[in-house]
């Protein structure tokens, strides 16, 4: 039997590394800590996670911790990509009025990926029930890069990168750079 195509797109990317910039978004946390390089000085489990599960896959990462500020969000994300792969926004998705992720990185795409936010929605559902419904969770494309938007919790960052990033992340680049 012939393989489906989604599969046969899979195993061309199998294998390969990708460098992934893993942005952590917390005024909190930046108050507390300034500018890091490392999620371990900065306490960040969340950023710890996300790098461990990306390393265990094979890809190499970048770290950064931000404030809650689109301007300083939106000249981050840009600045990763010019040398990263994909990057992972964590944090900063939720409903308050500091988190700006969500409108920092969408101006920004040239193409919405509406069903990673919508897949974690439904895995985040089987773990929170209804409370998923507040997940503003979303990816998409900017000059051939990934970018991941997630929510700042461990269990959501262990969620959207073990179950949808690191498994879909060589088959996502894959087909953003085919010409």
């Amino acid at each position: 039997m012939e393989k489906a195509s989604h599969e046969m797109h899979k195993e061309k990317s199998k294998g390969q590394s990708y460098k992934c910039a893993v942005l952590t978004v917390s005024t909190s946390r930046y108050s507390k800590y300034g500018e890091s390089s490392s999620p371990e000085d900065c306490e960040d489990e969340s950023g710890r996670i996300i790098i461990e599960l990306l390393g265990a896959a094979g890809h190499k990462t970048v770290y950064r911790l931000l404030p809650d500020d689109r301007l300083i969000i939106e000249r981050c994300v840009m600045d990763v990509l010019m040398d990263a792969d994909a990057a992972i926004v964590c944090g900063g998705t939720g409903l308050t009025a500091s988190d700006v992720t969500i409108e920092a990185v969408t101006p920004m795409l040239q193409k919405t990926i509406p069903g990673f936010g919508e897949l974690f929605r439904i895995k985040s559902y089987e773990e929170i029930g209804t409370a998923s419904m507040l997940s503003r969770a979303m990816a998409g494309v900017i000059e051939d890069r990934a970018v991941f938007c997630i929510p700042g919790s461990p269990n959501a960052a262990r969620l959207a990168v073990s179950e949808l990033i690191v498994p879909e992340l060589g088959h996502v680049i894959t087909h953003i750079r085919k010409g």
